[in-house]
């Protein structure tokens, strides 16, 4: 898949679209760091591609194969060098000129986003990239930065700063006092950087707001909001994408998701989004992490988004997808403990913690229930912790039946953590049963909680209509063409969890953001025609 043959339909397609030319040893055909680069087709020769930070080589591609990654048509800079081999000739197939033939045309689209997809995985397993985070597992800000790298398909390699050996290669850097230090491609050293400070070092970061004005914004790239992404670009809208912290949102937190169509072994919310991101990107849309809306002002002719930091964005319409986020345990030292024991998502990263420990989840809903079987496969023991009387009303009924049957995981109904024990990390929970007054002191360095959710709609102030619960009201429009996702607001419309009624669940969130599309376009249409009135 990463190295695939192709045929001719393809090949005369690049031919038609590029320009050939010769190359010689040594030629350096593009740098790390560069803000893009072409497609490159060899026709005859090599190209390796060098890991400037290790000045190893990744990988030789040679004759009959191309040059390019996933970052290519997500606009990232390049993490390697590509330096010919073996002298011989190329076809170059400008970046631009690229993305649209992937949009438009089947035969390149169907070769080069598999081939993409597949490398980008293995420049994950193989830790490639050229960033390296340095730090303790424990920290959270070591643990903040992996889950952003992680969450978001960025290739690294992260080193234990316990393991003697590894920090041995590492002795010209510099720790100090940071938690976590992260080495970007070029061997700058950043110190707890926030995750737009790496980003930024990174040159991942999109200024969305420096080339006019979009058909369709869409905030926050959840399952509804990267599903407006695919709909919206591959029917002809200008698209963005602004997510402030992973795509795929909460559900992408999801070790394994059972109950979507066409999936009957399940896949990880993780690898759902990076489907979904991939297929947003590759109709055209365009996804800039990690950026904050926290206000939305109409202008003439649409909205402006504005960003906590950065340009605003001009917007004719706007699809809010921000979702809702999990409620903290109202306890003492919560905050203390968050990324050093408490956590609210459970994948790969966060199971690590549960090794020869016990795991507590928190939360009766479809999340918990999917965090307690995923973790129970690495911790001693599972306890799940609610304060109804059951699962039944809260689960659904293949999970709780699963729950039940697990000798691994003990359900404790009636029940509430009271209490939160450690130094630097967390060490035990004190549980208490509501009826009995009964206390259970459980030693867990892993606490997960998942206990409902609260929407992400406090950057919007009094713009649109909410519920009492701070949801988004939609549907109360009057008019021909009015929709149940348009919110108080014209021309603003609210998917998913963030959207008052919703149903909370990922095969909804996607197709209330593959239905809005319809009405955007809706809009869009009233607005041209009012527009033309005018003139």
């Amino acid at each position: 898949m990463a190295w695939p043959e192709v045929d001719d339909v393809f090949l005369d397609a690049l031919e038609a679209n590029g320009s050939c030319r010769k190359t010689e040893a040594g030629d350096v055909l593009f740098e790390v760091g560069q803000p893009g680069y072409d497609l490159i087709y060899i026709q005859s020769g090599s190209i390796d591609i060098l890991d400037r930070s290790k000045d190893e080589i990744v990988v030789t591609i040679g004759e009959g194969n191309f040059v390019g990654e996933l970052g290519m048509l997500m606009e990232q800079e390049t993490f390697f060098a590509g330096v010919v081999r073996d002298p011989g000739s190329i076809i170059l197939v400008e970046q631009d000129r690229l993305r649209s033939l992937v949009a438009t045309v089947p035969e390149v689209s169907d070769v080069i986003v598999t081939a993409f997809a597949a490398r980008r995985r293995l420049l994950l397993d193989w830790e490639e990239g050229g960033l390296v985070l340095i730090g303790d597992p424990s920290d959270a800000s070591t643990l903040r930065l992996r889950e952003f790298a992680t969450r978001n398909s960025l290739p690294h390699q992260f080193v234990d700063r316990s393991d003697a050996e590894a920090m041995a290669e590492r002795a010209d850097v510099d720790l100090g006092d940071a938690e976590c230090v992260a080495i970007d491609r070029h061997g700058r050293v950043l110190a707890d950087p926030s995750t737009l400070e790496l980003a930024k070092a990174l040159g991942l970061e999109i200024s969305p707001g420096l080339d006019g004005v979009y058909d369709m914004v869409v905030v926050g790239a959840g399952p509804a909001g990267l599903a407006a992404a695919v709909y919206g670009a591959s029917e002809g809208l200008r698209t963005l994408v602004i997510e402030d912290t992973a795509v795929g949102g909460q559900a992408g937190t999801s070790s394994r998701i059972e109950n979507y169509l066409g999936f009957p072994t399940g896949i990880s919310g993780g690898e759902l989004a990076f489907r979904g991101e991939v297929q947003a990107v590759k109709f055209g849309a365009r996804i800039s992490v990690p950026h904050r809306a926290v206000g939305l002002e109409q202008v003439e002719g649409g909205y402006e988004v504005l960003l906590d930091k950065g340009p605003c964005i001009e917007a004719r319409s706007v699809v809010i997808a921000t979702g809702a986020r999990y409620r903290r345990l109202p306890v003492r030292r919560l905050r203390q403990f968050e990324g050093a024991g408490v956590f609210y998502a459970a994948t790969d990263l966060e199971a690590r913690f549960c090794g020869e420990t016990n795991a507590v989840v928190v939360g009766g809903g479809n999340s918990g229930g999917q965090a307690a079987m995923f973790l129970s496969r690495y911790a001693t023991h599972t306890y799940v912790v609610v304060r109804s009387d059951g699962l039944e009303d809260t689960m659904s009924s293949y999970l709780s039946s699963r729950i039940a049957d697990d000798e691994r995981i003990e359900l404790l109904t009636k029940t509430e953590v009271t209490a939160l024990h450690g130094g630097d990390t967390l060490e035990a929970v004190t549980l208490t049963n509501s009826e009995t007054g009964e206390e259970r002191r459980v030693e867990t360095t892993a606490l997960f909680v998942m206990i409902g959710a609260t929407p992400n709609t406090e950057w919007l102030g009094p713009t649109a209509e909410c519920d009492d619960e701070g949801f988004l009201c939609t549907g109360r429009n009057a008019g021909p063409d009015a929709t149940a996702y348009e919110t108080s607001c014209p021309g603003v419309f609210a998917v998913g969890d963030v959207r008052a009624g919703s149903v909370k669940r990922v095969a909804s969130a996607v197709g209330e953001g593959s239905v809005v599309v319809a009405a955007v376009h809706r809009y869009l249409a009233r607005l041209d025609e009012s527009e033309s009135d005018r003139t």
